[in-house]
């Protein structure tokens, strides 16, 4: 899988073709610009998608989990941004507003159950549903994220088709 990030400003990953949507020979939808914020470079693909497929953020600090997830979800015609850590994550969230977000709980610094606590606080992001990712099986750590405001809870390693439906199940209608 392949994944590279841009240095200043930053489009939202995403596939080159949205199924069910028609294209003129060499047309290619616009994508919106992220800028960076100063904090660290979200991680971004080559690809572009418009933005009512649906804006995901992946946050966890597993190289190969945002790859992962990143690559299939663009496959499957949803537009993804991800950050390497909560802090990022959450100045991403305050200004992007994406659909969903996909929280990793065991992260340096922040971690996911106070990042996705703080989510709940603000009223510019309660709205948001959060999915917990999570390596812990352990029922007190599953119920410490339902707690926190976490919509659902999954455990690593988790099928990337299991992803997908839970997060559309939890996209908005639009």
């Amino acid at each position: 899988m392949r994944s590279c990030v841009f240095e200043s400003p930053l489009c939202i990953a995403a596939p080159r073709r949205v199924p069910g949507q028609t294209y003129r020979r060499g047309h290619r939808p616009r994508a919106h610009r992220i800028p960076t914020l100063g904090l660290s470079r979200p991680e971004v693909s080559r690809f572009r998608v418009p933005r009512r497929a649906g804006l995901i953020l992946i946050v966890d600090d597993s190289v190969h989990t945002r790859e992962l997830y990143t690559e299939y979800l663009m496959y499957r015609g949803l537009a993804v941004v991800s950050a390497a850590d909560a802090e990022s994550g959450l100045a991403l969230a305050h200004s992007l507003k994406p659909d969903v977000i996909v929280m990793d709980l065991a992260m340096p610094g922040l971690n996911g159950i106070t990042a996705t606590h703080r989510l709940r606080q603000d009223p510019r992001t309660r709205r948001i549903p959060i999915i917990v990712l999570t390596g812990y099986a352990f029922r007190a750590i599953e119920h410490g994220a339902l707690e926190a405001g976490a919509d659902a809870f999954l455990t690593k390693p988790c099928l990337p088709e299991d992803l997908e439906s839970k997060i559309r199940r939890l996209l908005p209608e639009k």
